[in-house]
């Protein structure tokens, strides 16, 4: 059973024993917090599709919009869950339990970051370099281990990579992270290859001891699968920060596709409202009619709201009625997947939509067709001259990468690595520009 005393500490990732003075009254946790706001990684989400292509003249949500919706979110179901967590055992009040509501919202922000250009294209055009293109003529070459990373590549993992990896210039850990902060990042806390969720996994296998020793400290239990494969239980939080995920991108996404003419004003009204009995209905759209709303894009506003308002509330419930079975390591699912079934099949048939209608939609498979060639091709040439480092034109490649990532190592994995390090950390706007360059499409300007 994990226990709240030991699953929130302030030790830092690298900083084990040392003892930083505190210059101002943030705590640990929204230390971490502004370290991610103000940091590069994050800013480039800016430029980072989240499902429909990129704004023009109509704004829809990219990555950071999509993460920065999330952390607040997160914020409240934090603060709801460690509220009444602390109401019903008031010993809690002596441990950091107040804080989770900073600790969730600071792993929302930083739950998008290890994904590539072109949202999940590029993770499969990074997957199936390995599996379907040139790439699997390193089969051979590579451990297993790593072949079972790099074939399975899962932006959930190379977002814990990002936060702890020393390849970011700091060999004491990366952003330097509270534990807390690191583990409530990690969705799916075993390695790839694990028989539990196929193509899933939390951490890459030259991370896997980083992973070991925070969840040592937290207490956090694991088992080995049938393959011999490590596998923890989720970080308690980590719930916390699916449901907001959950909750944000499934009702946003109906929303952007109002925006975008994809849905019908009646259509999406009809889905948020559905999430209502019929007389709360009818409030709702009292409500709209005595605060004067008349636009239809702010009348779908004001029901989204209403929506995510209700599903963080019965997320909190959700969390706290299985507090015992999440310590335990033994529940199961989403918190989504445990609210009321009224509400769920509301969520369903949103999630249906979005499959229907959107994520098959003529924009977003643009994006996505166009994404998978330009990653495809950047895989291409540079794994390429990770392979044969000594030819000029690899060199000439190489020397375009930053030196924080280690492409001239003398290890094939670690150029590998280092590669796919590189081109996930690309917006996709970057992306574009590196992929017209190198294939000759466009010339610098002079």
């Amino acid at each position: 059973m994990m226990d709240w005393k030991n699953l929130l500490t302030t030790t830092r990732l690298g900083q084990e024993t040392r003892h930083t003075e505190r210059r101002d009254d943030r705590s640990e946790f929204k230390r971490d917090y502004d370290r991610l706001i103000f940091s590069a990684p994050f800013r480039r989400m800016q430029n980072k599709t989240q499902v429909f292509p990129l704004p023009g003249s109509i704004f829809v949500h990219n990555r950071l919009t999509h993460s920065l919706e999330v952390a607040s979110v997160g914020m409240s179901l934090g603060n709801d869950v460690a509220r009444k967590l602390t109401a019903r055992t008031p010993e809690l009040k002596d441990t950091l339990i107040q804080e989770i509501g900073t600790i969730v919202s600071t792993a929302c922000l930083a739950h998008d970051m290890g994904n590539p250009p072109f949202g999940h294209s590029g993770e499969k055009a990074i997957q199936t370099f390995f599996t379907e293109g040139k790439g699997s003529m390193l089969r051979d070459l590579l451990s297993p281990e790593v072949w079972d990373d790099v074939t399975n590549f899962d932006g959930n993992a190379n977002t814990f990579r990002l936060l702890a990896h020393r390849f970011l210039g700091r060999r004491d850990g990366g952003f330097v992270m509270t534990y807390p902060t690191l583990a409530s990042t990690v969705k799916y806390p075993y390695e790839s290859g694990a028989k539990i969720k196929p193509g899933k996994f939390g951490f890459f296998t030259e991370d896997k001891e980083i992973y070991r020793k925070i969840a040592e400290r937290l207490g956090i239990p694991h088992h080995e699968d049938s393959n011999g494969k490590i596998c923890y239980a989720r970080y308690p939080l980590v719930f916390l920060v699916e449901a907001a995920d959950d909750i944000c991108y499934e009702i946003m996404d109906i929303e952007d596709a109002n925006k975008l003419k994809i849905l019908s004003y009646d259509e999406t009204a009809q889905l948020l409202l559905n999430f209502f009995s019929k007389d709360v209905q009818d409030k709702i759209l009292q409500r709209i009619i005595d605060e004067g709303i008349t636009d239809n894009n702010e009348k779908i506003i004001y029901m989204r709201a209403c929506v995510i308002g209700k599903l963080e509330n019965l997320c909190v419930d959700a969390f706290v009625d299985n507090e015992e079975k999440i310590l335990s390591g033994t529940f199961t699912g989403s918190l989504i997947d445990h609210i009321p079934e009224y509400e769920l099949s509301a969520y369903r048939a949103c999630q249906k939509v979005s499959k229907d209608k959107i994520y098959h939609s003529k924009p977003v498979l643009d994006i996505e067709l166009s994404g998978f060639t330009i990653m495809e091709t950047l895989m291409e040439k540079l794994i390429d001259a990770a392979f044969y480092p000594k030819r000029f034109y690899s060199q000439q490649l190489m020397r375009r990468v930053a030196s924080q990532y280690d492409i001239h190592s003398k290890d094939l994995e670690t150029r590998i690595m280092a590669v796919i390090d590189y081109i996930s950390g690309m917006t996709d706007v970057y992306a574009l520009d590196v992929y017209q360059k190198i294939s000759g499409i466009s010339l610098p300007k002079v």
